[in-house]
């Protein structure tokens, strides 16, 4: 009826204004801020407030939203497989590539802020994409697909980031809609980065670099 096409638009431009906020501060801010990073707050501190108010515009409490353990292993079990997959392909290519190399000082400062990094970006893509997804598409293959290609469009125009994303935003999507859980997701996509960082050059990855920076 007319308030599920309200409700789904309203979904759609929610998308729509955080996801831009953050195209904003990857193209057109940090590029350009020099030694004047905090001006990236502007555009990113727009989207968290519309993240928070849209969240108690819906009721939507944090468990909901992931921020929880109770489902952590039923998390951690859909997860396995598909990561155990990935992790394979991956160090497939590092060793078919001759690229495969493992710094363990490097290593352990990735796993000190990777998770909290993925974390930050698990919860925009599910605690706030996805729930907004589902209420334009439902628990679906559409909702899945939406949430992973708004993951990829923020990691363009590196090419191997952008299809390592996608991939990763079907997977992490679909495991979102069935055990919402922020914490085993962003363990998942630190792994997953750590991995993808070791195993492929820089010059394939480009260090990494999206957005103005992958040209510079």
């Amino acid at each position: 009826g007319s308030v599920a096409r309200s409700e789904s638009t309203l979904a759609l431009w929610e998308i729509v204004s955080v996801v831009s906020s953050f195209l904003i501060a990857e193209w057109m801010v940090l590029p350009f801020a020099g030694n004047s990073k905090l001006v990236a707050a502007v555009p990113l501190g727009l989207a968290l407030a519309l993240m928070l108010f849209s969240h108690r515009a819906h009721n939507e409490t944090a468990r909901e939203i992931g921020w929880r353990l109770d489902n952590f292993w039923q998390a951690a079990r859909l997860l396995i497989l598909p990561m155990l997959a990935a992790a394979a392909l991956i160090v497939g290519l590092g060793i078919l590539n001759k690229s495969l190399r493992f710094n363990g000082r490097q290593m352990l400062e990735w796993a000190l802020w990777l998770p909290l990094w993925g974390l930050m970006q698990q919860y925009v893509l599910q605690g706030f994409v996805n729930r907004r997804a589902q209420i334009m598409f439902g628990r679906d293959w559409q909702s899945v697909l939406l949430v992973a290609f708004v993951f990829a469009l923020l990691h363009l125009p590196n090419p191997w980031l952008t299809f390592a994303t996608f991939a990763g935003g079907v997977i992490w999507a679909y495991v979102y809609q069935r055990a919402p859980n922020l914490i085993a997701l962003a363990l998942s996509h630190a792994l997953m980065s750590m991995l993808l960082a070791c195993s492929l050059s820089a010059s394939t990855i480009n260090s990494l670099r999206v957005g103005i920076k992958y040209f510079g």
